[in-house]
């Protein structure tokens, strides 16, 4: 009884529009289907051979996949880095640097990639003006293809690490202060009682942040909208953006149901590997 709010809501919020979405992606549904829905036509796999056949497709997640590879190692040592620091007994103030560090999580999304377009512009940005103070010459970070994935990804990492630290934080917390005294009193030193004591006991923290991280980044859509429409060709345009364009800006909505279905396959795969990983590892080891 107590959960069965939440379960309703789990229902309508989440199972009705998954299974809505994968029986859309089987009709060619368009803009004209809105009008007349009797030209709506049931397609079977029609939509995701065409998917399948779109060079645009296949760069988009190409582009996915370098913002998961660049973003969640970044992510996961920035958030580790930030949850050591403030959970230091010596530091100062630790109160404050979590609020400071934690403050762009609950900034508005795209307010702040407003601020960091024009702070990453080519002309009169405050990073390029950083690199005309050391002599280096200016870089077009969101205009060059090479660097618009590492912009934003630089953003996407300034914007989402502290929810990461929190939870690394809270794990930090629970690691026994006597294993570590025990390690410093048999001389160990800090990278040490790092390596032998903490990391092993914040693994599951570790793997949550992981997972996190990477549905996150599957996730991307309103920080390359922001910041570069996709561009420059195409270079950042996301699985999410596609089904966003797709649906929203050309009305291919069964196409654009059946890019959903895609991009929910690889979260689900993103997010059960590293347990299946876990569990064979487990069951090796027993």
């Amino acid at each position: 009884m107590f959960s069965a709010p939440a379960l309703l809501a789990i229902a309508l919020f989440f199972v009705l529009p998954t299974i809505a979405s994968l029986a859309l992606s089987l009709t060619d549904f368009d803009i004209y289907a809105l009008a007349d829905i009797g030209n709506l036509r049931f397609v079977g796999l029609a939509n995701y051979s065409a998917l399948l056949g779109d060079p645009l497709f296949w760069t988009a997640l190409r582009n996915t996949l370098w913002f998961v590879a660049l973003g969640v190692p970044a992510i996961m040592l920035v958030a580790f880095a930030a949850a050591v620091l403030v959970n230091e007994r010596l530091v100062a103030w630790r109160p404050l640097w979590r609020a400071v560090f934690f403050a762009p999580y609950v900034a508005t999304l795209v307010a702040a990639a407003v601020v960091w377009k024009y702070l990453l512009h080519a002309r009169y940005g405050l990073l390029n003006h950083a690199l005309a103070a050391i002599g280096l010459p200016p870089v077009d970070w969101l205009g060059d293809p090479r660097w618009a994935i590492p912009a934003i990804t630089l953003f996407v990492v300034w914007k989402s690490f502290g929810y990461s630290m929190l939870i690394f934080l809270a794990a930090l917390q629970t690691v026994p202060r006597e294993l570590e005294e025990a390690a410093r009193i048999d001389g160990a030193g800090w990278w040490s009682r790092l390596r032998h004591v903490t990391l092993p006991a914040i693994a599951p923290a570790a793997g949550l942040v992981a997972v996190l991280a990477v549905v996150s980044m599957f996730q991307l859509f309103a920080e390359p909208y922001v910041m570069t429409e996709g561009g420059p060709a195409q270079s950042t345009i996301t699985v999410l953006y596609l089904m966003f364009d797709q649906g929203f800006q050309w009305w291919n909505l069964g196409l654009g149901a059946a890019v959903a279905v895609v991009l929910f396959g690889c979260i689900l795969v993103a997010a059960l590997a590293p347990a299946a990983a876990l569990r064979l590892f487990r069951g090796r080891g027993g």
